[in-house]
């Protein structure tokens, strides 16, 4: 019996999503043969983190399914261990960029890795506590009906079936390891007001994460296709593609990976939109099989972010991304140039090459980004209000914004050198979990 993770990350109230993706994990232990570890990683405040409890207790007991129910210090006791039984250089950094004081999708991300690998799951599938399922003749329609059925498989073998293909025949023998969906509903990301105030805007801005020397219609192209999802058509029934998976075409509320995920972790950037993205591209460019299906998931905005302190985290997370992609733009093109030169002669990823690509991204002359921050200054406060009250704020943190995002991509190329080491030492340690959960309780 396989055993798979399907994990929750949170920083906030979310016991509705518990409560579905209870239902999500009972679907996938009685429709196929797993075991299923529901991991649910909270960091949000004790009050909230008491509530998701009880959240977890009314799932009651689900045949098939062991529920994790973590708050950050048993991860961080976690972690600890398995930092000192790898031996890594700089442990203490290690685990600041494991679990920062800060909010980081790739690090949260990154610990469900390392505990999913620590319980023995062979396969990672993670959703997102601001998106709910989508909902065919009344009952939820879940992704992971389509992971399980393909995902860690020979390409060969996930052809069949409901599932169509667009590989070509050379990648038969390789392994499925990446199984996705998109969202519908809301953009992916908080800017659709700028959009409706000012269309030209909302180009200079989405523009900036694309590289610097593509053309205007190239940027169009980008813009036109950015953080849209799968639109808003709703779901009417199954359709599936086995191929190589545009990044572009799914998003991390609806993933799941297999091998990949072992081998590179997700870059571990604080306060950074899209942080948790860099795994959808390696498995493209790397010519690893994936199956791309329609099972998509609501995505919705929670009320926080409409706030004006909301606001301004947000926009500074945004601004950050496009900061990244200086560098990250630059080790996808190295990347795609790389292809099956990314694998070792097991198919398996070279974490070695990735660190090293990451680590020479950091030496780029970052003039581009100077250009960036000119540019969201500009747009910004044409927009008036609180766009140009947030260009004063980012105004005076130009020069520490700049640093962050050279020293992001630093600490990424420093993990991927570590991870292969850590996710050896969580498999050989097990996760030290009170008994209490392998009864099926939460803890």
């Amino acid at each position: 019996m396989r055993r798979i993770c399907l994990t929750l990350p949170t920083n906030r109230a979310c016991p509705e999503t518990i409560a579905a993706i209870g239902g999500e994990a009972a679907y996938a232990a009685a429709h196929f043969d797993v075991e299923v570890r529901l991991l649910i990683l909270d960091s949000s405040d004790p009050d909230t983190f008491t509530a998701h409890a009880g959240a977890v207790r009314a799932l009651g007991e689900i045949p098939g399914v062991i529920t994790h129910h973590l708050d950050e210090a048993r991860q961080r006791d976690f972690l600890r261990r398995v930092i000192a039984r790898a031996e890594v250089a700089k442990p203490e950094l290690v685990l600041e960029l494991m679990l920062p004081a800060k909010l980081s999708y790739g690090a949260c991300t990154n610990r469900a890795f390392l505990i999913a690998a620590a319980l023995g799951c062979e396969s990672v599938h993670r959703r997102d506590s601001d998106s709910r399922y989508q909902l065919a003749d009344g009952q939820p329609v879940f992704p992971v009906h389509h992971e399980l059925t393909s995902l860690g498989k020979r390409a060969a073998d996930a052809a069949h079936g409901p599932v169509e293909t667009a590989l070509d025949q050379r990648h038969a023998d390789k392994r499925v390891a990446m199984v996705a969906g998109s969202f519908v509903g809301e953009l992916s990301v908080d800017i659709g007001e700028i959009r409706d105030l000012d269309p030209e805007a909302y180009y200079d801005v989405v523009s900036l994460w694309a590289p610097g020397h593509w053309s205007d219609a190239q940027k169009r192209e980008l813009v036109d296709d950015s953080f849209r999802g799968a639109g808003t058509e709703p779901f009417t029934g199954d359709h599936a593609t086995l191929t190589l998976v545009d990044p572009m075409r799914v998003d991390m509320c609806n993933i799941s990976f297999h091998g990949v995920h072992e081998r590179v972790p997700l870059p571990p950037a604080t306060d950074t939109i899209g942080s948790d993205y860099f795994l959808i591209h390696l498995v493209h460019d790397a010519a690893l099989p994936g199956v791309l299906h329609n099972r998509h998931i609501v995505n919705f905005y929670t009320p926080e972010r409409r706030t004006d302190a909301g606001f301004t985290a947000y926009q500074t997370r945004f601004v950050k991304f496009f900061l990244s992609m200086l560098y990250f733009n630059e080790v996808y093109d190295r990347m795609a140039e790389a292809g099956d030169a990314l694998l070792d002669e097991s198919g398996q990823v070279r974490g070695s090459v990735i660190s090293a690509l990451a680590r020479r991204s950091a030496t780029l002359d970052r003039t581009e980004n100077v250009r960036r921050l000119d540019r969201v200054d500009a747009a910004y406060r044409g927009l008036g209000g609180r766009y140009a009250r947030f260009a004063d704020f980012l105004a005076t943190r130009r020069e520490r914004l700049l640093d962050e995002a050279r020293r992001d991509i630093e600490d990424f190329a420093l993990l991927t050198e570590a991870w292969e080491p850590l996710v050896r030492a969580g498999k050989e340690s097990g996760p030290h979990l009170p008994a209490a959960a392998e009864a099926g309780r939460p803890t």
